[in-house]
């Protein structure tokens, strides 16, 4: 086998849908979003087995791989539309932490060229509780940083998806080959 073939070719995407999951993972994990989280572990579990069938010649991890990026690139879209406010959807609602928690994503304090100030309390007796925090002169908004995520994701996914598609054909092929002979 030559080094392009389409089976290097979906380890690489693997590794790199691997890599960008982690990311996402770490960020998440800061900014207290357990629905993004549990999304995302789902995520690294799955390209893990896919990695693993990929490597190892096992179709069928392949096609559970490839069923998860349908799914995966379904979750990214709604992603999309929640930082966007498309259909109803608000970036404002506790949606993204299972409504247990007031945490917003890490982007909306944290990203480049945002100045955080944190309010303190007017009342004398809450030192360590912050009232309000106001973020200026952000480079680009939380929102659009979230999506470029999401669209790194599902760009990764959809090149991932057809390539396994390619890949599971080849092993079934070479299956049949040995079959016959």
């Amino acid at each position: 086998m030559g080094c392009c073939t389409g089976r290097c070719t979906l380890i690489f995407l693997c590794s790199l849908q691997l890599l960008a999951a982690l990311e996402r993972q770490i960020f998440d994990f800061l900014g207290f979003q357990w629905a993004p989280i549990l999304g995302n572990f789902l995520q690294i579990i799955v390209v893990i087995l896919g990695l693993f069938g990929t490597i190892q010649f096992r179709p069928r991890y392949i096609v559970v791989y490839t069923v998860w990026t349908a799914l995966w690139v379904t979750w990214n879209v709604f992603i999309i539309c929640f930082y966007l406010e498309v259909g109803g959807l608000s970036k404002e609602t506790d949606l993204m932490t299972f409504n247990i928690s007031m945490h917003r994503s890490w982007w909306r304090e944290h990203g480049p060229g945002c100045i955080r100030r944190v309010v303190r309390p007017s009342s004398p007796g809450t030192l360590d509780d912050y009232s309000y925090v106001s973020v200026t002169g952000c480079i680009i908004d939380f929102q659009y940083l979230e999506v470029i995520h999401s669209a790194i994701q599902i760009l990764l996914s959809l090149i991932g998806f057809v390539y396994a598609c390619y890949v599971i054909s080849i092993f079934m092929e070479e299956e049949d080959s040995c079959r016959t002979k």
